[in-house]
């Protein structure tokens, strides 16, 4: 779901502010491409997903277009940690549901969702994504995909406004 961050351009890596989370907890250091092999955050991702992901990402390439991994999959832990954080930003629990899920419930723990960074890829995955069965999945983060097979054959499935409409969120 969240971005962690606006467009990588280090290889700094982007730790959660308090505790010892990193890279094996699903931390993405900046600059990571759909690629790459060593960080955990996409070499765990589901790889019906990431083989979706590098096909996209190199079509897109013929268009000078990279995708960078703000992030993919996550440790409970880690998402644990986005969530307490979210719900300190936001001021509730609720609000917070509207940018981050429970570990029980996100995607990103299961390995099936991944956040595009630059605005460039995600606008080029808007446009061609459903090719490849990669579908944003809602309407207030136009980072966030999930692999959604038949939608080579039938395009995307409606987005929710928010993952608070979202029935897997319910958990």
């Amino acid at each position: 779901m969240e971005s962690l961050s606006a467009a990588p351009s280090s290889k700094t890596p982007r730790a959660p502010r308090r505790g010892a989370l990193g890279e094996a907890d699903g931390v993405v250091p900046d600059g990571v491409t759909v690629f790459d092999d060593t960080t955990a955050a996409v070499t765990r991702l589901n790889p019906k997903l990431l083989t979706s992901l590098r096909r996209a990402a190199s079509d897109a390439a013929d268009d000078g277009v990279t995708f960078y991994v703000n992030s993919g999959w996550r440790s409970p832990e880690y998402q644990e940690r986005l969530l307490r954080d979210a719900i300190a930003k936001y001021g509730s629990e609720h609000e917070a549901a509207r940018w981050v899920a429970t570990p029980a419930t996100s995607p990103h723990v299961s390995g099936n969702a991944v956040d595009i960074g630059h605005s460039d890829a995600s606008a080029w995955l808007s446009r061609n994504g459903a090719r490849y069965g990669l579908c944003q999945i809602y309407r207030n983060e136009p980072w966030h995909y999930e692999l959604r097979a038949d939608a080579a054959d039938r395009g995307c499935p409606p987005m929710y406004a928010d993952p608070t409409h979202d029935p897997r969120m319910q958990r």
